[in-house]
């Protein structure tokens, strides 16, 4: 079966010190690519599931261990005293003050020292080695929750990186829109002081001036949030980003069937395969319970010797080895619920299986649709960014001869500048769109992130003006990293 990019390219081990690579990004970079690698050394939520994945594999270990030889030794030192007492008669004779028999009392004080060897050795614990074999089956689900919140943390970079982008090209449309109404409301205000309009085009054209500076201030608003979104994802401030080139390839995705992409998906997918994953858990505990009422056999060795000053004591030293068995006759019904338990988790697992397949299946087939839809949308939105530039040169003309009022000119203007803003959101709808079909069909990768990149210009970059200050000390610093104890 296929795995997904990370876990296909670095086994469980090996996909830590993958991410851990990226410690070498720069907190200035300017491209999707770097800051991607950023986002991987730094993001909480990603370090946070690599350490659970982590502690999965040491709970293998832990259950390991019970299987190999258990070897302990003890040790003892003791300081004893012994009180004794008899009773003596002597016949005939007679201690005044004294009854028949006279009592005799004797102290004794011992040290003693002792050491003792066990080992064991499990040879048949069907319990321990199911146990065993669920945490094997732990870390298969847990290294696909790695793959996929790696995934899940590239697309988020990507989307947090195209959505400035987005709100860069809206807001130069919304400062564009404000700069020329600003224009022609000064017009207006003239024709009407020389009186070639009436009073109520300059109010129109105040009206539709105040719309486009709302407009514009809630674009430097969108603009200024979207870039908090990456300081959270890498612990860095950027400076600048390069922006998307004038030429990128809108092309349909490859495979072109969709029911291919839904066969990757199945394949490849890391929420899927760690669903399917899930179930092999499950059953693994009903194998867990079930082990609860076989029998358990092991072989022991022991070894004790012992020393002590007391008179008429040597030391004295013994061994033992031999098999231990048992076997669970009754436990008060326990053991049997504990298997039904487990098997409604199975059943409820499978159901979470199910679940999850078809979310990806109609996520998958509903993205590839988009996708295509945005391919044809972009065309659309150029085409329609030329019609509405003609439209309005049009209308400007019939203005200048009297034809047109200054109210068609406005809406003109306002649908041009919407078109252009349109147009630019088209484009970064289909880059998401093909990121996040990539990553519903757990195909979303370093490659996915580099071949992106390439479609950026080094020419243009997306600047946010800030207070000098924010930029002297690193954001987010949330001090020293974990550390796992020695």
């Amino acid at each position: 079966m296929l795995r997904p990019p990370f876990a296909r390219r670095f086994p469980r081990r090996g996909l830590a010190a993958f991410l851990g690579c990226f410690m070498i990004g720069n907190a200035q970079a300017a491209d999707l690519w770097t800051i991607a690698q950023d986002a991987l050394a730094n993001d909480a939520e990603l370090s946070s599931t690599q350490a659970s994945f982590q502690a999965t594999e040491a709970a293998r270990d832990v259950q390991r261990g019970t299987l190999l030889p258990q070897v302990s030794i003890g040790g003892n030192a003791a300081h004893s005293r012994i009180y004794s007492s008899s009773f003596q008669g002597q016949q005939g004779a007679q201690v005044p003050g004294q009854g028949a028999d006279a009592a005799a009392a004797q102290d004794d004080t011992a040290n003693s020292v002792g050491l003792s060897l066990d080992a064991e050795q499990a040879l048949y614990d069907p319990s321990r080695r199911a146990q065993l074999e669920r945490a094997e089956r732990e870390i298969d689900r847990d290294a696909l929750g790695v793959d996929a919140a790696a995934q899940q943390l590239l697309f988020n970079v990507a989307n947090a990186y195209f959505e400035i982008l987005r709100a860069h090209d809206i807001l130069s449309a919304r400062r564009a829109q404000e700069i020329a109404i600003s224009r022609q409301l000064e017009q207006a205000r003239e024709r009407f002081e020389v009186g070639l309009i009436a009073i109520t085009d300059v109010h129109e054209a105040q009206a539709s001036y105040d719309l486009a500076r709302a407009q514009r201030l809630a674009a430097e608003g969108a603009m200024q949030v979207s870039f908090e979104a990456l300081e959270r994802l890498t612990g860095h401030r950027y400076d600048s980003i390069e922006a998307l080139d004038d030429e990128v390839p809108i092309a349909r995705p490859e495979p072109a069937d969709r029911e291919e992409w839904v066969a990757l998906a199945m394949a490849n997918s890391p929420l899927v395969l760690a669903a399917e994953a899930g179930v092999e858990v499950a059953r693994s505990s009903v194998e867990v319970a079930r082990a609860g009422q076989r029998p358990v056999v092991s072989a022991f060795a022991n070894y004790g010797w012992s020393d002590t000053d007391r008179s008429g004591t040597n030391h004295q030293s013994e061994s033992q080895v031999g098999l231990r068995a048992s076997l669970p006759l009754y436990t008060g019904g326990s053991t049997q619920a504990q298997i039904r338990q487990s098997g409604f988790l199975l059943e409820a697992s499978q159901y979470d299986f199910e679940a999850q397949r078809r979310d990806t299946i109609q996520q998958v087939r509903s993205l590839f649709t988009r996708v295509n839809n945005d391919v044809e949308t972009v065309e659309a939105r150029r085409q329609a960014i030329v019609s509405n530039q003609s439209a309005l040169e049009a209308t400007r003309s019939g203005y200048e001869v009297g034809t047109r009022n200054i109210v068609d000119v406005l809406n003109a203007e306002q649908n041009l500048f919407n078109a252009i803003a349109e147009h630019a959101e088209a484009r970064y709808d289909y880059v998401l769109g093909l990121l996040q079909l990539q990553q519903q069909a757990g195909l979303l990768g370093p490659d996915s992130i580099q071949a992106v990149n390439a479609w950026l210009s080094n020419d243009e970059r997306v600047s946010l003006e800030l207070p000098d200050e924010a930029n002297d000390s690193p954001v987010m610093n949330i001090g020293e990293r974990p550390q796992v104890p020695s």
